[in-house]
């Protein structure tokens, strides 16, 4: 294979899937070196570049939510086609339109794409009323090939008519901490934080400050305990919502928490998560919304028990560490299992081996050779 081209969200933009597109870019780039790497991105990760951490070249391709994805046609004919063109399609960068889908359909008529790939980063379900996303999923057998992270949204998609000789399951990829070796102290320093600020069991929440990650559900539950003075949590990440901000000020009355208001680069979310005793994910679900959390593989990467809820998002965790998940919105029960952590926290790591097995059969390079062979299957088909 020559040449492939990713559509999608890229770093410096603020996004998950901007992140995840780098990541996958950068680590097919170290099993096919001689493969050249093209991101049709966002015209607000910036200019025309060359990025050197993924060696791709970057072009500012679309608008946001845009119904016009004229610019894509006219960049692959600058570059003379591609073998494999990729969306890593989430609704949140292109809408519920089908406007991306025809745009590709129309790439490859005219030659300048040999097979379409579809990565769904989320998948609606019929509960959600979301009309629109739910005719652009049935129309997504269009394509070549359509990626999902789960099983949850290997089936959904399947049930909606999509054909399931085009559906395939790779996981999402796990970026194995390299800081998990510094001391305590020095992390401490390099996040900005002071040693008198920490105490007991540090718990991080990390990612987009949102009212779904349920960070009062958390708030709620350290009540519960009884050395609930005895926890500190760090959350960290950008804000999506202010009353999130105003639910953190209050519960610092009562509670150690540790709140940094900014976007983590990578580095510095790994760092994080590598200071943590564990990591607490207590999202709310998303009534008809399936997809994966990208923060799950992080903290995965970095071999730290997690506590989460039984959402859609966090399957895996739920598949490979059930004891340690929750039923959704329930202070109550998360309170119980922080409690079991605490007090046997030496069983919970081990308990959570599964996990991390889980973490190293997902490493970027193995994803990225699954995205490989898929693409090569399919140009000899």
């Amino acid at each position: 294979m020559e040449k492939i081209a990713y559509v999608s969200t890229y770093p410096p933009t603020h996004c998950g899937v901007a992140e995840y597109t780098r990541m996958l870019a950068s680590a097919l780039k170290s099993i096919s070196p001689q493969t050249s790497i093209y991101i049709l991105c966002d015209t607000d990760s910036g200019g025309e570049r060359f990025d050197e951490e993924a060696k791709a070249h970057v072009y500012p391709a679309f608008v946001r939510r845009s119904n016009n994805y004229s610019r894509i046609l006219d960049i692959l004919t600058e570059i003379n086609g591609v073998d494999v063109i990729h969306v890593e399609h989430e609704y949140g960068i292109f809408g519920d339109t089908p406007a991306i889908l025809e745009a590709c359909v129309k790439a490859r008529e005219e030659g300048l794409a040999k097979k379409i790939v579809f990565t769904m980063h989320t998948v609606y379900h019929p509960l959600s009323g979301r009309i629109g996303a739910l005719d652009f999923q049935k129309r997504l057998s269009l394509a070549d090939a359509i990626i999902v992270h789960s099983y949850l949204q290997e089936f959904e998609i399947q049930h909606q008519g999509v054909d399931p000789i085009k559906i395939y399951r790779i996981p999402h990829g796990t970026f194995m901490n390299p800081y998990l070796g510094i001391p305590r102290f020095k992390l401490i320093e390099e996040l900005g934080l002071t040693e008198y600020d920490i105490k007991g069991l540090i718990t991080v929440v990390p990612g987009f400050l949102r009212k779904d990650k349920g960070l009062d559900i958390l708030i709620d539950a350290i009540k519960l305990l009884d050395k609930g003075d005895n926890v500190t949590v760090i959350t960290a990440g950008e804000v999506r919502d202010r009353e999130v901000v105003d639910m953190i000020e209050r519960a610092r009355e009562h509670l150690n928490i540790i709140f940094i208001e900014k976007y983590l680069s990578n580095e510095e979310m790994l760092k994080l998560i590598a200071l943590a005793d564990a990591i607490a994910l207590p999202y709310r679900d998303k009534h008809g919304l399936y997809s994966v959390s990208g923060i799950l593989h992080l903290s995965m990467g970095s071999f730290k028990p997690i506590i989460g809820t039984r959402a859609p998002r966090l399957i895996e965790l739920y598949q490979f560490a059930p004891r340690l998940t929750v039923p959704p919105r329930n202070p109550k029960e998360f309170a119980k299992r922080m409690k079991w952590l605490i007090e046997n926290y030496d069983y919970a790591v081990a308990y959570m081996a599964y996990m991390y097995g889980y973490a190293v059969r997902t490493q970027w390079l193995r994803m990225a050779r699954r995205h490989l062979s898929l693409y090569l299957n399919l140009l000899e088909e």
